[in-house]
């Protein structure tokens, strides 16, 4: 064979090797095209089958609120029948006189229930001259949270008597009279009189000695008594109560009152009928503040997904306090992080690696999900700058923002829609929740919110009032009123000091 002709088949041959091995690289990267593909396809569906079974479980359909308002009301009855087995205790607050706006008076308030406790000081002046007021905040050092009762109540009363020399001239106690304080104590209270309560037991980080199954009323008057100063403990309320006092002092329309923060909690006037289990004296007013004590709300109507489910289990109280684990600030964030942890795990949302941050509890916070909630930039850069700060993900895709976006949105409208269905639960059991087929003019009901989630999370507040008026329906709607009553229970508890002094004149 000649030369050339042996080369030409060289090159013949080289060329159909080039050619077979780039068939095959040209196949390999096919395959890994389409297995990338399948891969995308795959963790798409799988992102979407999360997401729709999520808004499955967290739907709240009108019919669903009014059937959880229904069984709210249900566990009202019970508990103010003294059943057992209510959810609902209904605490007999002792508060039976109210604001009207005609008290006169210098009054003092304690609001003891976290880590800090406010002093405050309210010169009373009718109708006419309403209130002055004047308050200080006071940490609590973190080793007394955990001394003796004596240590505590000592502090207190110390800063209480340096509070009480600053008065000035703008406050004045009227001659021969003693000063008197209003003690709001936002722990777990067995009260038996409208100044005086049993501790059940600390919560929020406080494990005293000595002070469970005592009267913290009497704990307050002797430390005052050792420090020499001269108050007397004239009401001893719960904060949700103190709001309502302050929320009626400020429109004679409040009802109710609701806190709506870290934690969650209601508070209603009653008329004494309606109590079967009150078995004092009729007071006067005929009517009782009931302290609900609502967070323990349970019914199966609550729509709980596995999510909630797995929260309680967790927590320091399982079984306990279902309704404020699906509504208040200490849970919202939670229940947000445990669905993000799911999409990554499932469907890689931050990526092929799951945030090690993101496997921590409560490491996002109430406030951080109302930061990213509200976040209006096109590309959502500051919540994938939140997502930075507490995940540690460094570049998050815009879908995976948007996702986000999607699921805080869902799970405060969740909340705030339940919350909603609680406050017309409170309504209807007052019968205000239809307007008069007779003719008469409507009553106005007004309902006294306090606390940061309310304040501060625009998107749930703003929720809320309006599930409360799709529930009410446009005829109702127009006379009842949510409204926000900020730091309603360190005025109300004053107030209650002066509504129950030991100077009332009594007709």
């Amino acid at each position: 064979m000649a030369k050339g002709a042996v080369a030409g088949t060289a090159v013949v041959v080289c060329a159909a090797a080039a050619a077979a091995a780039a068939v095959g690289v040209a196949v390999v990267v096919s395959r890994r095209r389409r297995r990338t593909r399948d891969a995308e396809a795959s963790r798409r569906k799988k992102m979407a089958d999360v997401i729709e079974e999520l808004e499955q479980t967290l739907a709240t359909p009108t019919p669903l609120l009014r059937g959880i308002a229904d069984a709210m009301v249900e566990e009202m009855e019970r508990g103010l029948r003294a059943d057992p087995h209510a959810p609902l205790k209904m605490l007999i607050s002792y508060v039976d006189n109210l604001p009207t706006g005609d008290e006169h008076g210098l009054f003092y308030a304690l609001d003891l229930g976290g880590t800090n406790f406010r002093v405050l000081r309210v010169q009373l002046g009718g109708k006419e001259k309403r209130a002055v007021q004047q308050y200080e905040e006071v940490p609590i050092p973190p080793h007394l949270m955990v001394g003796t009762s004596t240590e505590l109540f000592d502090f207190i009363a110390a800063e209480l008597e340096r509070f009480v020399e600053t008065e000035g001239d703008d406050f004045h106690l009227p001659e021969g009279r003693h000063r008197e304080l209003g003690f709001t104590f936002s722990f777990p209270v067995h009260q038996t009189s409208i100044s005086s309560g049993t501790l059940v037991k600390w919560t929020k980080g406080f494990c005293i000695n000595g002070t469970v199954g005592e009267d913290v009323v009497a704990e307050l008057s002797s430390a005052m008594e050792r420090q020499g100063l001269d108050m007397k403990v004239t009401a001893l309320v719960n904060d949700t109560v103190g709001t309502l006092a302050g929320g009626i002092y400020a429109d004679n329309d409040v009802v109710a009152a609701v806190i709506l923060g870290t934690g969650t909690n209601a508070a209603y006037v009653e008329h004494v009928d309606a109590i079967p289990k009150w078995k004092g004296p009729l007071p006067r007013s005929g009517n009782m503040v009931i302290n609900m004590e609502w967070g323990n709300f349970k019914s199966d109507k609550l729509p709980r997904s596995d999510y909630d489910i797995a929260l309680d289990f967790e927590s320091l109280n399982p079984g306990e306090q279902m309704y404020e684990k699906m509504i208040s600030g200490m849970y919202l964030g939670e229940v947000v992080r445990r669905i993000l942890l799911r999409l990554a795990h499932d469907a890689s949302l931050f990526g092929d690696v799951v945030p090690s941050k993101l496997e921590k509890l409560f490491v996002l916070r109430t406030p951080d999900m109302s930061a990213m909630h509200h976040d209006t930039s096109h590309d959502l850069k500051h919540l994938g700058a939140k997502l930075k700060d507490i995940l540690g993900v460094a570049d998050t895709s815009l879908e995976a923002r948007y996702i986000t976006l999607h699921v805080c949105d869902k799970v405060a409208e969740r909340g705030a829609r339940l919350a909603a269905a609680g406050i017309y639960g409170i309504v209807k059991k007052l019968g205000r929740d239809r307007a008069p087929t007779d003719g008469s003019p409507k009553q106005r009901t007004v309902v006294a919110i306090d606390g940061g989630l309310y304040e501060h999370y625009k998107k749930f507040s703003s929720r809320v009032e309006a599930t409360v008026a799709e529930l009410l329906g446009e005829a109702a709607a127009s006379s009842v009123v949510v409204k926000m009553a900020n730091d309603g229970s360190g005025i109300g508890a004053a107030l209650l000091a002066a509504s129950h002094s030991q100077y009332n004149v009594v007709e």
